[in-house]
């Protein structure tokens, strides 16, 4: 009787949703299940893609996993995790984004059952986290450097690693022409980090074998004035001067006053606007420059007056566009037109003004410092043109990655099978519930392998077995085998230049580890109501915050 009086604990705001234990842990799982299946069918060579239209009208065709899991906007807590590591995998790597949300997924999977039957996750969560760093210190191990070999051959690796990046995109047709296209721009800007300094220049039009590679810096012709036809569109070693100033007559600013006793004063003043914008481009002249750029305008006087004087001016040049011309030709941007030295002007073997479709581009080749380098696209429609700029994104990052950390992996599920059949043999090593989980961690990783059959419609189970029986030989030698897409066997992926940055399957997995032990740390879900809104008002009385009767802690009595 005592109990049934006892008073009602309030501990959450009215309409807190909590839910909590073995439910809920098994309805986060599903959740990022459903995520993974989203992306499934964009894996590998054969891989579907997707067609993701906003509530904006835009329309986005991809098969980049970031790309497809930023445009998904997914709600559902739990999943958002999954959104989360394709970012990181995106931003780290460049790759790989499709494949660490499958792994995850998959990683989940296998745990539910588990989970289903009592099992604690928290051991689960150690055994997902040993067998992470088990697979990790195999691949280092698997690994193959292309450090110390010469330029030539380290080009053609890389342009391999590009290769089978683009194999999987929607321009994978033209994988070859691409991949010499990406090492040769990567090559170009050295060691510098940026990724900026490659640009992307999309014009629509034309197959997407018209698309080139400046060495160096192109960009769309600017707004032009007056008298711009009259100036020439050809240079050979041109000094180019870079502004950051306007070039044109000046109105007073806001709502200057001028008091005038005598009329002949006024020319004076008019007089005076003309001498100050005359003596700017008179010094812009003298510095011998026969290009002047400006990412501010360059007004009609001006380009008349540089017409007249065989020099090329642009104005309104994109502030990106400038420090990479900057950077190509060894220029500095100036502020100010007093005192141009050599020093701060840059120069180029040739420049151009060159018609590309429907569009005038300006190009800076032959650049001494190299540093940037710039791709123009071409092709049909708009949509497939900003797929081949996401798709030429991920290869310039692989290369990228590939010549920092020099050391490749088999790809084709090639090393995906050799860890997990590793992973399989040390866990009959293991006694206790531990070698479960470590084994069902070993098949998660056959995901990859099977779902690049399934995609290209092959007989997954058959592929797989023939896998396993080649990477269980006790000789070692089909630890580089993997899918044959183009057969529906299998063969070896290393022989066939199928191959991949270590780092991608490293961070995939690190990731995708993370992210499944992070989903099966959480056991209970808080969801706030609205909070009190500006004005004061609440969004609702005091009300029953958990269920009629106990609080959390409380005691039974």
């Amino acid at each position: 009787m005592a109990s049934m009086m006892q008073p009602q604990i309030i501990l959450l705001k009215e309409g807190t949703d909590t839910s909590q234990g073995k439910p809920q842990l098994v309805s986060n799982i599903n959740a990022c299940m459903a995520v993974a299946d989203v992306v499934r069918t964009t894996l590998g060579p054969r891989g579907m893609d997707k067609l993701i239209h906003d509530d904006k009208g835009n329309t986005t065709i991809s098969n980049d996993g970031a790309t497809i899991m930023k445009l998904l906007d997914v709600v559902h807590p739990a999943a958002k995790i999954l959104v989360d590591i394709a970012k990181s995998q995106d931003s780290e790597v460049g790759d790989g984004t499709t494949t660490v949300v499958l792994l995850a997924g998959e990683f989940l999977r296998e745990a539910k059952p588990f989970i289903e039957d009592g099992v604690h996750p928290q051991n689960l969560i150690r055994s997902y986290r040993i067998a992470s760093n088990m697979a990790i210190q195999k691949i280092k191990e698997l690994a193959v450097s292309i450090e110390g070999k010469s330029l030539d051959e380290k080009r053609s690796l890389l342009a391999k690693c590009a290769a089978t990046t683009l194999s999987s995109k929607l321009i994978g047709g033209e994988k070859d022409f691409f991949a010499t296209m990406v090492v040769d721009a990567v090559i170009a800007i050295g060691s510098d980090d940026r990724l900026n300094m490659i640009g992307i220049k999309k014009v629509p039009g034309g197959t997407m074998r018209d698309s080139f590679l400046v060495n160096g810096v192109a960009f769309k012709k600017t707004f032009s004035y007056a008298g711009f036809e009259q100036q020439p569109k050809k240079f050979l070693n041109p000094k180019i001067l870079l502004l950051n100033i306007e070039l044109e007559l000046k109105s007073e600013k806001e709502n200057a006053e001028i008091r005038l006793s005598d009329p002949l004063q006024y020319q004076s003043i008019v007089d005076a606007e003309w001498n100050i914008i005359y003596d700017k481009l008179d010094k812009c002249v003298t510095s011998g420059a026969k290009i002047v750029l400006s990412r501010l305008a360059i007004g009609d006087l001006a380009t008349q007056y540089f017409a007249d004087r065989d020099i090329f001016c642009a104005g309104r040049v994109a502030e990106d566009d400038l420090h990479r011309v900057a950077a190509a030709t060894g220029g500095t941007v100036q502020t100010s037109v007093n005192n141009v030295i050599d020093e701060v002007l840059g120069t180029c073997e040739i420049f151009e003004e060159k018609q590309v479709g429907n569009e005038r581009f300006n190009i800076f080749n032959g650049c001494p410092s190299g540093q940037t380098a710039t791709i123009v696209l071409r092709g049909g429609a708009d949509q497939f043109i900003e797929e081949a700029e996401r798709s030429l994104h991920d290869a310039i990052m692989i290369v990228r990655r590939a010549m920092k950390n020099s050391t490749v992996v088999a790809g084709g599920g090639a090393i995906d099978m050799e860890i997990s059949r590793y992973l399989w043999q040390h866990a009959r090593n293991i006694a206790g519930k531990s070698q479960l989980f470590i084994n069902s961690f070993a098949k998660a990783l056959e995901v990859i392998p099977r779902q690049l059959c399934d995609n290209a419609g092959f007989d997954a189970t058959d592929v797989l077995n023939k896998l396993r029986q080649k990477h269980a030989l006790p000789s070692g030698e089909g630890a580089l085998y993997g899918v044959d897409i183009n057969t529906g066997g299998i063969c070896d992926s290393f022989a066939n230049f199928v191959w991949e940055p270590a780092l991608v399957k490293v961070n995939a997995i690190n990731a995708a580890t993370e992210a499944a032990c992070l989903i099966l740390s959480v056991d209970e879900t808080v969801k706030n109501p609205k909070s009190e809104s500006a004005q004061g008002e609440a969004a609702g009385g005091m009300g029953r915050g958990r269920g009629a009767g106990r609080g959390r802690g409380m005691r039974r009595r």
